[in-house]
């Protein structure tokens, strides 16, 4: 298939959020001929309003939605992020032998020639925690290279409308375990999985099959493929994957690095994988005080976790051909998006934190472990998704003096405190309504907190139980720090 051949096409979108409208829409724009389904027929009267060209149709059951599936005899599926693997569409379309793609597929597919005729390279990761970080970090680091280099994928506008405008010189790629699933073709330029942890297992069937639509992340790869040293996962998935003639293992991490790897030496963020010298020399990116921005409280030290995303996105970004410096203005000019890491007020010495994107407990690790030694009070809970949490309090019960759980699945954390941190005052919070919730945790935090300690709230649990989003609750926290200080 190409862009041609997706012209001709019959192509069947099944879930039509923001990705599913935009593949619909560029499929008819391209004159191919869409039918767009969902479950909801809100979705479906949005759909018709966007793209008049389509035929939409709703279908609350999954078992009818793939059965109409079948009924509009498509040449092409083309998937939501949100159907899940395990999700009759997939099986009906695998019976009929019906090719079944995601959005970034279809992307890779129907992208648009540059005006030399040339395609723009894609840099891709995924990882459980970090990558929307390092794919903003990546794109920040380009267009210090003077490229017009937009984050896309599980991020920002929908990767198929900007491939197939074709005006991008080089696009930085976050893709979910979701999005790789289906994704089939694509032949990125570097590639990196950042991490691997049980996530989304509801989605996937197994932790197995989570971990192998991750590494699909590195099939076809022409140049770099860059792995965490510190997680063997990562590496075992480069040394498996089918890449090119060519095409390198990278590690990262915050050691000393070896000829080949990117790494840390006495605070000095360098690389020894794309320079010439490797065997003998090291070239300085940046250092941590390039990074002190990203610190959670002005007086803090740079979390391990955002030093290694910096590291990653300047492997991707040397991998494309950009200068150490313009790494080093790249991550200086970099700023976080909201509810990571962010820090709302510093009020009488205590840092109030707000990382409301940690929504699981491999996240909520990596901020707590930043903390220093008994100065964090944990605000954390949620929607836990069958997660449980010994693990997690296991690895950061030194670093709290106070927990405060909010949430519908409550009993998860508090049991896991009990059993790994029984010294640890923890406090619950049972309010049905979002804004008492958060209000009655900060005033607890409050009257726990001392100078030099940090107020965290880094839930390890998804929102979606007392809040619309993640970024909902995060703004909860921040009205609620400033309710405390005024």
């Amino acid at each position: 298939m190409s862009r041609r051949g997706v012209a001709g096409a019959h192509v069947a979108v099944v879930g039509l959020g923001a990705s599913g409208r935009a593949a619909a829409d560029v499929v008819a724009t391209l004159g191919g001929r869409v039918s767009g389904l969902d479950r909801s027929e809100e979705a479906v009267v949005a759909a018709a309003a966007e793209v008049p060209a389509g035929s939409f149709s709703a279908h609350p059951d999954a078992e009818d939605l793939a059965a109409a599936v079948l009924d509009v005899r498509p040449d092409i599926v083309v998937v939501s992020p949100g159907i899940p693997s395990h999700a009759p569409v997939f099986a009906a379309a695998r019976a009929a032998g019906i090719p079944v793609w995601s959005e970034v597929e279809l992307a890779w597919q129907v992208q648009a020639p540059r005006a030399d005729g040339s395609y723009a390279p894609w840099l891709t990761l995924t990882g459980t925690n970090g990558k929307t970080t390092t794919v903003t970090m990546t794109s920040s680091i380009l267009t210090a290279a003077g490229l017009d280099a937009p984050a896309v994928g599980n991020v920002g506008t929908p990767i198929v409308r900007v491939a197939a405008e074709g005006r991008a010189d080089v696009l930085a790629v976050e893709l979910s375990s979701f999005q790789l699933h289906s994704t089939h073709s694509v032949e990125p330029l570097a590639s990196a999985c950042l991490n691997v942890a049980a996530d989304h297992i509801d989605w996937h069937g197994s932790f197995e099959a989570y971990v192998a639509d991750k590494a699909r992340v590195y099939a076809r790869t022409r140049r770099a493929c860059l792995y965490n040293v510190a997680d063997p996962r990562t590496r075992a998935m480069v040394e498996d994957a089918e890449v090119a003639d060519g095409a390198r293992a990278v590690g990262v991490g915050t050691g000393v690095p070896g000829p080949g790897d990117l790494g840390v030496v006495d605070g000095v963020l360098c690389e020894r994988a794309f320079t010439e010298r490797r065997h003998t020399h090291a070239v300085e990116l940046a250092t941590l005080a390039d990074l002190a921005h990203l610190a959670p409280s002005a007086a803090g030290e740079v979390p391990a976790h955002v030093v290694v995303d910096a590291l990653f996105a300047a492997g991707l970004a040397l991998a494309q051909g950009v200068t150490a410096e313009e790494v080093r203005a790249g991550l200086r000019a970099y700023r976080p998006g909201d509810h990571r890491i962010q820090l709302v007020a510093d009020l009488d010495g205590v840092a109030w934190v707000d990382d409301s994107k940690a929504t699981n407990a491999h996240a909520a690790e990596a901020s707590l472990g930043a903390l220093r030694p008994g100065t964090g009070v944990w605000i954390a809970g949620g929607l836990a998704k069958g997660a449980r949490f010994d693990e997690l309090v296991l690895a950061v019960r030194d670093r709290l003096r106070a927990v405060i759980l909010i949430g519908v699945d409550r009993e998860p954390l508090w049991s896991a405190l009990e059993r790994h941190a029984p010294q640890i005052p923890r406090f619950e919070v049972d309010s049905p309504e979002h804004g008492d919730v958060m209000r009655s945790a900060v005033a607890i935090a409050a009257r726990h907190a001392r100078p030099g300690d940090t107020v965290l709230m880094a839930p390890a649990c998804a929102s979606m139980d007392q809040f619309r989003s993640y970024a909902d609750r995060g703004e909860a926290f921040a009205r609620a720090v400033r309710e405390v200080r005024g």
